[in-house]
């Protein structure tokens, strides 16, 4: 069995006998690491989850091997000694070997690709609700409060910026404006990853 600690240039490997003990600790870069585990017999192989383990564990489980990801905060009990990268793919190598441990599925591209959609159109959200905060925090200034809620707003403020009467100044007119602006492009791009 090994264990894989995972880097974005170097990829730290222990192999473990059946008894657990150590027998093999290597570094290899990206391109030497595939070529390793597709000359190797299989074996069970343990990594961390984090940025490139789900397409590690693909790569790697189409070549024979077992492979299992486990999150981050299950190995760090394993940890024998000061963190190092070599240290780490041992307690992962220990880790991967015991069988109340859970792991973390492996998805396929199309399951990743969703994850991504979903996340950015999260981040966009996030983004809408910063933009709608700040701008009702401008017209606050100016002591025009304006109701709570993404549609509310957005069907205020155009009535905000036309109106004369208010204390606006013009240049926080212009920034409104353009602001107001952002949040319809932003909202045009929610809407088509939303379509995706």
């Amino acid at each position: 069995m090994f264990g894989t600690d995972i880097g974005k240039n170097l990829f730290h490997v222990v192999g473990l006998d059946a008894a657990g003990m150590p027998i093999q600790k290597a570094t290899f870069r990206r391109d030497t690491l595939l070529q390793f585990f597709e000359r190797a017999g299989p074996a069970l192989v343990g990594m961390e989850a984090c940025s490139g383990s789900q397409w590690l564990a693909r790569k790697i489980a189409a070549m024979g091997h077992t492979v299992r990801i486990i999150p981050a905060q299950f190995v760090k009990p394993y940890v024998k000694s000061n963190k190092s990268d070599i240290i780490d793919a041992a307690a992962i190598a220990e880790a991967v070997t015991r069988p109340t441990m859970r792991f973390v599925e492996i998805r396929s591209p199309e399951h990743i690709d969703l994850q991504a959609l979903h996340r950015v159109c999260d981040r966009m959200i996030s983004q809408r609700t910063c933009l709608i905060n700040q701008m009702r925090a401008f017209c606050l200034e100016y002591g025009i409060a304006i109701h709570q809620g993404a549609g509310k707003f957005k069907a205020d403020l155009p009535r905000v910026l036309a109106d004369e009467s208010n204390d606006l100044t013009s240049a926080m007119r212009r920034i409104l404006a353009s602001t107001f602006d952002e949040l319809r492009q932003l909202e045009l791009r929610i809407a088509e990853v939303n379509r995706d």
